[in-house]
């Protein structure tokens, strides 16, 4: 299977910009899946919950999710992307997995980051893997990375690969990432943007470095913090399916889950 990402640096605002921005980075492109980066075609540092709203986009009636169906027909391909979704008088910050001339799922963020509480909905979609020619999708965005629960469950639920559209700002994620993938054996894509958002609440700089890890924690590629660039990897979606880190162990095998109980307790 070939997986890879595109990492670019979305306009504030500009969302048939950074719609076309994607469509010619991605115009050549051979791969079974991409992932793009967190909010890819709104920008980030929003002022407030009514310019969210403002930029947002019913899926159902979105003319940029049709457009990427489209594209998606034409090129053959799926794309996970991150997606500011109006939902009625409810905003979130989503991924949307697209595929060939279709909508296939939908996540809803959970773990919101900073400001973003201010403005988008808290997620409310459960943490589901999606079958994408014989592999296993799971979609966490961004700050989820810093709750190994998420993964956990993705990769308990059988995701054989992590798409991870993000908007970082911290230096932390993409080592992290390595170590979400040797704990949970699968393979990672991380598609963070470049750039910055300045805007009257204050400026933002992205640190780049998009990824693809093994279940082993091999780095296949890591970006530069600054360059846009599109990279592909092929894989054997079946290592993921092999969760021994020894002979004697095996990371889901070995659980004990009646010792892992204050996770579910509220604090």
């Amino acid at each position: 299977m070939k997986i890879g990402f595109f990492q670019f640096e979305p306009r504030f605002g500009a969302v048939e910009e950074n719609l076309e921005r994607v469509l010619s980075g991605l115009h050549h492109v051979e791969a079974d899946l991409v992932v793009l980066p967190e909010l890819a075609f709104t920008g980030y540092l929003f002022e407030d919950r009514r310019e969210v709203m403002s930029l947002a986009e019913d899926p159902a009636g979105s003319m940029t999710v049709e457009t990427l169906k489209r594209f998606c027909h034409e090129q053959d391909i799926f794309l996970v992307t991150g997606f500011a979704e109006r939902h009625g008088n409810k905003v979130f910050n989503s991924a949307l997995l697209i595929g060939p001339g279709e909508l296939v799922h939908t996540y809803r963020k959970l773990h919101l980051f900073s400001t973003e509480k201010e403005y988008f909905d808290p997620g409310n979609t459960p943490l589901e893997p999606v079958e994408v020619r014989g592999a296993r999708i799971g979609m966490m965005i961004c700050f989820d990375w810093a709750f190994p629960e998420t993964a956990r469950v993705l990769a308990l639920k059988g995701a054989d690969i992590l798409c991870h559209p993000s908007n970082l700002v911290l230096p932390l994620c993409q080592q992290a990432m390595v170590t979400r993938c040797l704990e949970n054996r699968v393979f990672a894509v991380t598609a963070n943007r470049i750039g910055s958002d300045s805007r009257p609440r204050g400026t933002l700089h992205f640190t780049g470095q998009s990824q693809v890890v093994t279940p082993d924690g091999e780095i296949l590629h890591r970006s530069t913090e600054d360059r846009e660039e599109l990279y592909v990897a092929e894989i054997e979606v079946g290592i993921a399916k092999n969760k021994k880190m020894t002979e004697k162990n095996d990371l889901f095998a070995d659980r004990r889950p009646l010792f892992y109980t204050p996770l579910m307790e509220k604090k």
